[in-house]
């Protein structure tokens, strides 16, 4: 469970962070898998920097998560 919390997290986080690079610059159009999330929901048009910026702390919070979670 923590090795996999630890990929799950790297993985959120390495798109949010391209996703905020994405939209500031507009480098990465590759990386910006949370594109597909951030400009087809109605409630997130025009929000997509916040919505990266959301998706790269929750990234940072699943990999302290994990770094808690007791090894198996």
């Amino acid at each position: 469970m923590k090795k996999f919390l630890e990929i799950l997290g790297v993985v959120v986080l390495i798109g949010g962070v391209s996703g905020v690079l994405r939209e500031l610059t507009g480098w990465f159009p590759f990386m910006g898998f949370t594109r597909f999330l951030t400009e087809n929901v109605w409630f997130l048009d025009g929000k997509e920097l916040f919505a990266n910026i959301v998706i790269a702390v929750l990234g940072f919070v699943v990999l302290i998560v994990a770094d808690r979670v007791k090894q198996a």
